[in-house]
C-alpha cells in the first residue's frame, strides 16, 4: 500500500524530543528517516538515567521507523559524504543552537545551492532571529514564557505556585506543527519545484498553543479571573478525589450534564463542593461509570500503568509490538490518527547507533568497501 510520504527521504539531525517527535511523524507517514549521529552518539541515547538495550526509554519512543547512520561532520569526509546525501534527500530537519550549522558550512544558504529543492527546517527555542535567539532553551522555558506553566499552577491555586507540564508538551507541541509546516512546504515543492527555509521556534509555537493569550487581550484578565467573573456556564468541574484514595476528573458543563448533575446531587444548584461530598463517598471506578451512565463526561485519573491496559485503546489499535535488536520486544503507542486510505504505521525500533551506516552509504552513494574501511579508520564515519 502507497504511504503519503513514501517518496521523501529526510535527514534527520535532529536530538533530545523537539526534533526527533517530528521526524517520527514524517517516518510513520512513508517517509524514509535517515538519523544522523556523531559515531560516538547523540546525547539523547543515554539522558534520561535508566538505559534499555542501550539506549533511554524517550530515545525508544521518538525514534520509531527511522535508519541510523553515523557521519562525523567536523571530518571532511563526513561533511563530504553529508552533502552528497542531501543531493538525494528532500528535507533535512536539525534542532541544533542556531549558528552551529552555519559554523560547519551546513547552513540552508550553503545547502540550497547543493540542492535547490532542499526543505530545511530548523528547530530551536526562539527561532533563527530575534533578541533571544541565542538563549538556551528547553521545553519548560517555553511553556514557562507562553504563560502555560503558571495556568497550570493557577488552575490548582491562583495564589500557589507555577507547575510544570508533565512529559514536555513544549517539544511535542512544537515537533508536531513542525512535522505540518514540512508536509505544507512539501506540497509547495510538488507545485513550483521550489524548497524552502522553515524556522520553528518553541516559544512562538508555545505561545500559538495557549488560547489564553488571547482571553487575556480581549478581556485584560488572567483566565481564573475571568472564570471568576463569568455568570454563563457551570462551574461544577475538576479534579475529586474518591472514597478509595483515587480522583476522577468531571467536566458539567453543557446545559444538559448540569441538568444531569442536579439530577444526580438532587439539587437546583448544585455546587462543587456537594459534587465533592458525594463523589468522595464513592471509590473512583464505581464514581467514574455512574457519571459516565448519568451522561456527565468524566473519568478515572490513570496513573500510566493503567493507561497501557485501557481497553478503549486496545480496540483503537493504538499498540504495536516492535523487536529491537538489544531491548527486545517493546510495545509502543501506533500512529495515532486513522487514515481510511493511507493509515500510519510502525515498521521497526529505533536504530542502534550506526546500524544503517554501511546500507545507506554503499546502497545510496555507492561507497565500496575498501573505501568504507578507510573512512572508518579514519573515524569519518562510525563502525559499519
Amino acid at each position: 500500500m502507497k504511504m503519503p510520504l513514501d517518496d521523501i527521504r529526510v535527514l534527520d539531525m535532529t536530538h533530545v524530543w523537539m526534533g526527533p517527535w517530528c521526524t517520527m511523524m514524517l517516518a510513520e507517514m512513508g517517509a524514509e528517516v535517515i538519523r544522523v549521529e556523531p559515531p560516538w552518539g547523540a546525547i539523547d541515547r543515554l539522558s534520561e538515567g535508566m538505559t534499555f538495550g542501550g539506549a533511554s526509554f524517550t530515545f525508544h519512543h521518538l525514534n520509531l521507523n527511522k535508519k541510523g547512520l553515523t557521519l562525523n561532520l567536523k571530518h571532511p569526509e563526513g561533511k563530504r559524504l553529508f552533502k552528497e546525501l542531501l543531493k538525494k534527500s528532500d528535507v533535512l530537519v536539525q534542532n541544533m543552537s542556531p549558528g552551529s550549522m552555519e559554523k560547519l558550512g551546513l547552513g540552508y544558504d550553503e545547502l540550497k545551492k547543493i540542492n535547490p529543492k532542499i526543505i530545511y527546517a530548523a528547530m530551536s527555542g526562539f527561532g533563527q532571529y530575534g533578541p533571544y535567539t541565542r538563549r538556551n532553551s528547553y521545553a519548560p522555558i517555553a511553556e514557562a514564557m507562553s504563560g502555560h506553566t503558571r495556568l497550570t499552577g493557577d488552575g490548582v491555586d491562583p495564589n500557589g505556585p507555577p507547575i510544570e507540564m508533565a512529559m514536555a508538551y513544549g517539544d511535542l507541541g512544537p515537533g508536531t506543527l513542525a512535522a505540518m509546516a514540512i508536509i505544507a512546504a512539501l506540497r509547495y515543492r510538488d507545485h513550483t519545484g521550489i524548497g524552502q527555509m522553515i524556522d520553528v521556534a518553541q516559544f512562538d509555537c508555545m505561545t500559538a498553543l495557549n488560547p489564553a493569550l488571547t482571553g487575556f487581550n480581549l478581556s485584560g484578565m488572567l483566565l481564573h479571573e475571568m472564570r471568576k467573573k463569568s455568570r454563563g456556564g457551570s462551574n461544577v468541574g475538576g479534579m475529586f478525589k474518591t472514597k478509595d484514595g483515587g480522583y476522577v476528573f468531571m467536566g458539567a458543563w453543557s446545559p444538559s450534564a448540569v441538568e444531569n448533575l442536579k439530577k444526580l446531587l438532587g439539587s437546583d444548584e448544585p455546587t462543587k463542593e456537594m459534587a465533592s461530598q458525594y463523589i468522595g463517598d464513592h471509590n473512583r471506578d464505581e464514581i467514574a461509570k455512574i457519571l459516565i451512565d448519568a451522561d456527565i463526561a468524566a473519568a478515572p485519573v490513570y496513573q500510566i500503568n493503567e493507561t497501557v491496559v485501557d481497553p478503549h485503546l486496545k480496540a483503537r489499535d493504538m499498540w504495536v509490538t516492535v523487536e529491537h535488536p538489544t531491548a527486545g520486544k517493546i510495545t509502543v503507542p501506533n500512529f495515532p490518527v486513522k487514515m481510511s486510505e493511507t493509515p500510519g504505521r510502525i515498521t521497526s525500533a529505533a536504530p542502534l547507533l550506526s546500524q544503517n551506516t554501511r546500507e545507506i552509504l554503499t546502497n545510496l552513494l555507492g561507497v565500496k568497501e575498501e573505501e568504507l574501511t578507510k573512512l572508518m579508520e579514519e573515524q569519518a564515519i562510525g563502525d559499519a
